[in-house]
């Protein structure tokens, strides 16, 4: 395989888990999310930074999110979403970057307009 299929192949395979996390996590199946994650995930968003996986999840379960996946860009090892994420009656337009280390998320920065929520 040469240099361009193969970044394409890590591309596609890169978009299709990134879509299948925010499903996951969309339907609380956490178990199923965090199975893509690395162990020394980082989250950067507007509020915190959090490290670790398991950090990471234990308040996704309190935030119970839901996305709404708009746009979805992506280059080798790194992916860009736009999505409408609900948070109880508020819904917010983000933008979320996915960094992959092999196979699994390594990074994800999050950054939207917080002032629906209070920040």
């Amino acid at each position: 395989m040469d240099s361009y299929a193969a970044a394409k192949e890590t591309k596609n395979k890169s978009t299709s888990v990134v879509r299948t996390f925010l499903d996951a996590v969309t339907n609380h199946d956490f178990e199923k999310a965090r199975s893509m994650v690395a162990d020394d995930l980082k989250f950067i968003g507007v509020k915190a930074t959090v490290e670790g996986a398991d950090e990471y999840f234990n308040q996704m379960k309190q935030m119970k999110l839901k996305y709404d996946i708009r746009k979805v860009f992506s280059s080798e090892n790194d992916v860009a979403v736009f999505y409408d994420i609900k948070m109880g009656d508020e819904t917010v337009l983000a933008a979320g970057w996915y960094g992959f280390q092999g196979d699994l998320i390594k990074t994800i920065q999050v950054v939207f307009d917080s002032a629906k929520f209070g920040a």
